[in-house]
């Protein structure tokens, strides 16, 4: 079984991309993706070198017709006169083959298992009989075998890439919309390759919802297992967004796989120039190799905790700590934070042994030191690790103590037992924080305790660093709040970093999660050479328009590979049609085809006003 509590690097096999292998002992590998037409050689190579000089070590360009897949060739050849040797990466959709044409001119080609056969995805044949369903694979291996053919002759890398917002029909009338489906999608290419003895090959599964990506990832991981196939694994988050949201949304769903060494190459996907994206992916790979030679943690899994289905953990509400409650947020700082005001107000402030000069502000109690705690309303005292044994019964409803893994055992496991009005805050001074929150979590399930769990994780950075602690942060969280065990998040810095700053990247990292909305998502692609409009300018004029809404998801998507799939749980969608054209949904329906482009932002914006009007 994997450890869940000690960090090591999940064996793969070596797979050759050009000169930069990946996989096996190789370091975790980084990537982009060009958004220029395919057939530009000038701009993709300027692209590309931009890339290659933020650290890239792949490339990527769509190629969706031949026309583009022939044009690598002359990318490959401008880049290699200009010196430049980095492994470049087709990317194709629907077109076999296309593929077969682009694995002569590149040193990886990916396929989308979801239209690579079944291009039409209609959605519309819901029942498949087992002779059909028999068929259809054998057309999956029919349509497959001549590209292997071609790679091996070659030596290129095939990258089998499965979006959660393309499955094809067949998978979606068995499956669903479901994790399940997303990695029998994969294993059914997986198979043919095994059996053709065809191993340079790399995996990955995207979704824009990040816990449907790392719950897919475990599972396909499982199942490899399982069929003893070991092949390496590309990690991203499809659809992130941009800015802030996209960063801590993507080391959310990236953060919760690297954080179990499971990865061998990643993809942060920005809607922003793409040599924009290598020092956040950079950034991530960097944080969890700290992990590597932490002080061993001696712990126990839970026999009921399942790693692949996880569901949130069974605790006692106290207040509005844990039970069904959405998970709360705590922030250091002193009593005049009690003055903010808004959707990303914290649930606790935590102020040391300051008392509040504004007891019972809108939407925040106070945490203070139980030395310094007076009966006030709206406050809770908080005790330290070694201080289990001071927590008495009485009529408080709520406290809080400090746990660290495994010091003072006794004492706060007998105090947890004796005390269900107690909440813990799980503290870790590990170079693998993720292994010790783990424990104790599994530790109170072993031993019957309910008691809700905060999470906090203390880090060291200054205002310009703003954004190294947010990716931080989100990336520690990721496997907690996938695991189902995060009652509340509590983000603490040493640096000059402002309660506020850390109160709203709590309440970012909690969306990305998708445990609680506090204001608009934003599902937007990173554009290729397939986007139909100015994307970035797009998503400026939506976010100014729309980010007063609370609660929303809103997709704008460059094209239609992935768009209404990617989006499906979003409440509107922006997706482009064709030049100059954009065509708006309302969830899964297409209420307005083909708008140009000059009208849509505008025709969005009274749709998402009319629906929202008539709301009860």
């Amino acid at each position: 079984m994997h450890d869940l509590f000690n960090y090591h690097r999940r064996p793969s096999t070596e797979v050759i991309v050009g000169n930069c292998p990946l996989g096996g002992a190789h370091p975790i590998r980084v990537q982009s993706m060009a958004t220029v037409p395919t057939t530009d050689t000038v701009g993709c190579v300027a692209q590309a070198r931009r890339i290659i000089q933020a650290g890239g070590e792949y490339v990527r360009f769509t190629t969706q017709g031949t026309r583009e897949a022939e044009n690598m060739a002359n990318i490959r050849d401008r880049l290699r006169q200009e010196g430049f040797d980095t492994p470049l990466v087709a990317d194709v959709h629907f077109n076999p083959h296309v593929a077969e044409v682009a694995a002569r001119n590149c040193e990886k080609v990916r396929i989308n298992p979801g239209n690579y056969v079944d291009p039409a995805r209609t959605f519309k044949q819901l029942e498949y009989t087992d002779e059909e369903y028999a068929n259809e694979l054998g057309k999956i291996e029919e349509t497959l075998l001549p590209l292997l053919s071609i790679c091996r002759e070659h030596g290129t890398a095939l990258r089998i890439g499965v979006n959660h917002g393309s499955l094809s029909d067949r998978i979606m009338s068995r499956y669903g919309d479901t994790p399940q489906g997303i990695v029998e999608s994969c294993m059914e290419f997986l198979r043919i390759c095994k059996r053709e003895k065809f191993h340079n090959i790399v995996i990955s599964i995207k979704a824009s919802n990040t816990m449907v990506m790392v719950q897919s990832v475990r599972l396909l991981v499982e199942q490899m297992d399982k069929e003893d196939i070991h092949y390496p694994l590309h990690l991203g988050v499809t659809e992130a967004g941009e800015g802030e949201d996209g960063r801590i949304k993507s080391a959310v769903g990236i953060g919760a796989l690297l954080a179990d060494g499971i990865g061998d190459t990643i993809r942060v996907s920005l809607s922003e120039e793409p040599e924009c994206e290598i020092p956040v992916a950079r950034h991530l790979v960097e944080h969890f190799a700290q992990h590597k030679g932490h002080a061993p943690i001696d712990a126990t899994p839970f026999k009921g905790f399942d790693y692949t289905s996880p569901r949130r953990r069974k605790t006692k509400a106290i207040g509005v700590v844990g039970g069904d409650n959405l998970p709360v947020v705590v922030c250091t700082g002193d009593s005049r934070e009690a003055k903010r005001t808004g959707n990303m107000q914290p649930d606790f402030i935590y102020t040391g042994k300051d008392h509040p000069i504004h007891t019972g502000a809108p939407g925040s109690s106070f945490i203070i030191d139980h030395d310094a705690w007076q009966s006030l309303p709206g406050t809770y005292p908080l005790y330290q690790p070694h201080e289990a044994g001071l927590i008495e019964t009485d009529d408080i409803p709520l406290k809080f103590l400090m746990v660290r893994y495994g010091e003072h055992r006794e004492e706060y496991l007998h105090c947890l037992r004796n005390h269900p009005e107690v909440a813990v805050v799980s503290v870790s001074s590990n170079a693998n924080p993720l292994g010790e929150h783990r424990a104790l979590a599994h530790e109170l399930m072993r031993e019957g305790l309910e008691n809700p769990i905060i999470f906090l994780h203390n880090y060291l950075y200054n205002k310009e660093q703003m954004g190294m602690l947010q990716m931080d942060a989100a990336a520690d969280m990721g496997a907690l709040m996938a695991d189902g065990l995060a009652d509340g998040i509590w983000v603490t810095n040493e640096g000059d970093i402002s309660c506020d700053d850390l109160t709203n990247t709590a309440f970012a990292i909690l969306q990305a999660g998708r445990l609680r909305m506090s204001k608009t998502e934003y599902i937007s692609c990173p554009g290729c050479g397939r986007t139909l409009y100015d994307l970035q300018a797009t998503i400026a004029r939506i976010k100014a328009a729309t980010q007063h809404l609370k609660g929303l998801k809103i997709g704008i998507m460059g094209c239609i590979v992935n768009g209404p799939g990617e989006m499906a749980d979003a409440d509107y969608g922006y997706v482009g049609a064709g030049p100059g054209r954009v065509s708006l949904y309302r969830r899964k329906q297409c209420v307005e085809k083909n708008i140009p482009e000059s009208m849509a932002v505008e025709k969005l914006l009274q749709l998402i006003e009319q629906t929202e009007k008539e709301k009860p």
